[in-house]
């Protein structure tokens, strides 16, 4: 389980579980009070681990997950274990947890400091969990920590029918472009409850002390120098196999002819990356550059326009296609208000290809509700226009 910039909203949750020794029902938030994150995060004899999810990620995910006392559920992503202790206590008593992790450090850290803690009710595995634990049986819930490239068959099968599932999911094949979904399960047969805002980092084969910096899928082309900078493209299967177009691409949006600034973005985000998703456009793409910021936009094999999460755009030049296609995707989003991510309508499509056989999460255009207090079809400025320098010698757009 990786560290995310995941963030939500920390109202008070219903009451839903119980305390690992047993006795009175409690809430969430008494959850939250008996384990602290520091003692799992910053350990006295085992350190810091970066393998870990915010306080706050976590609660969404467990309020949405709705365990009950006595449910047998699947962690997907260990980490630092501290979840897997909120897990104890929320199905108990007669609860059990199953934590999977493909790291065997982390899943003995884990059990260390559970065992230092005292808390029962978990057992510990090295292994896939995107290939789920059958041998232990069925479960009432999973919930993953990291994002698997689709809704995993394994996790549905195992799931008990009524069965809960809370997991972070793509919705295009780019990295850091996904929802948090939560899905119930019939006989099987996965449907959404709800969708949110909000990124793991990717699931891998293997332990990797980084899986964020240069993710390990849906990236086409990365340069490693100075800092990694690296760009994901949804025409990969038109590149050819030197990656000659991502390249390409990548390089113009490191050495840009034209910089400005757009205005604020970083809250809107996720409402940017869930819309342009929901275009299904081949030519849309991620990057990161230089390890210091990320952006979304359009490519070519000879143009490339981005807007980054501080604000600022960047394209090969002041007449590029790509920068018109990005003006255009930013005017109809501003004209639709900045909908927020859990408006759009989403459809579960399954994939029965053999690499992973599940669900691809997939978002559409429809009726969505805009950001409170972003009124539709304000102030988009329809070119560059005059400005001043700003940010990186850019110019303020009107």
């Amino acid at each position: 389980m990786a560290a995310t910039a995941s963030t939500a909203d920390q109202a008070h949750q219903p009451t839903i579980a119980t305390p690992a020794n047993g006795g009175a029902m409690t809430d969430l938030d008494d959850a939250f009070d008996a384990e602290p994150a520091e003692a799992f995060h910053r350990h006295e004899r085992w350190g810091e681990t970066v393998h870990r999810s915010t306080p706050e990620s976590i609660r969404r995910e467990l309020a949405a997950l709705q365990v009950q006392p006595g449910d047998r559920v699947l962690e997907v992503g260990t980490g630092s274990g501290y979840s897997a202790a909120l897990l104890a206590r929320l199905c108990a008593p007669g609860g059990r947890v199953t934590s999977v992790d493909i790291s065997d450090e982390l899943i003995r850290r884990a059990r260390a400091i559970h065992a230092e803690r005292g808390i029962t009710g978990v057992d510990f595995r090295v292994g896939d969990g995107l290939a789920g634990v059958p041998a232990d049986g069925p479960v009432d819930r999973v919930v993953a920590w990291c994002a698997p490239p689709r809704l995993c068959r394994s996790w549905t099968e195992q799931v008990v029918d009524g069965g809960r599932l809370v997991a972070c999911l793509p919705i295009a094949a780019l990295p850091s472009i996904t929802l948090i979904a939560t899905i119930t399960v019939t006989a099987g047969r996965p449907r959404i409850e709800a969708v949110t805002g909000g990124g793991y980092a990717q699931s891998t084969p293997t332990a990797v002390d980084d899986a964020q910096t240069v993710p390990g899928r849906f990236v086409d082309y990365c340069d490693d120098q100075p800092d990694p900078s690296w760009i994901g493209i949804c025409w990969r299967a038109a590149d050819n196999p030197q990656h000659t177009g991502a390249s390409n691409a990548l390089h113009q949006l490191l050495n840009p002819g034209y910089t400005a600034m757009y205005r604020q973005m970083e809250q809107d985000w996720r409402s940017w990356y869930t819309w342009t998703a929901a275009l299904s456009d081949p030519q849309l793409s991620a990057v990161s550059l230089r390890n210091e910021i990320r952006g979304l936009g359009h490519t070519t094999s000879r143009s490339a326009a981005m807007i980054l999460t501080d604000g600022a755009i960047v394209a090969d030049r002041e007449d590029s296609p790509s920068l018109f296609a990005l003006r255009a995707w930013l005017a109809r989003w501003e004209q639709d208000g900045r909908p927020v991510p859990e408006s759009f309508p989403c459809t579960l499509v399954p994939y029965d290809g053999p690499d992973l056989p599940g669900w691809n999460l997939q978002v559409s255009q429809g009726a969505v509700t805009s950001r409170p207090g972003n009124a539709a079809g304000q102030g988009f400025p329809a070119g560059p226009g005059p400005g001043q320098a700003n940010h990186r010698g850019a110019k303020t757009l009107p």
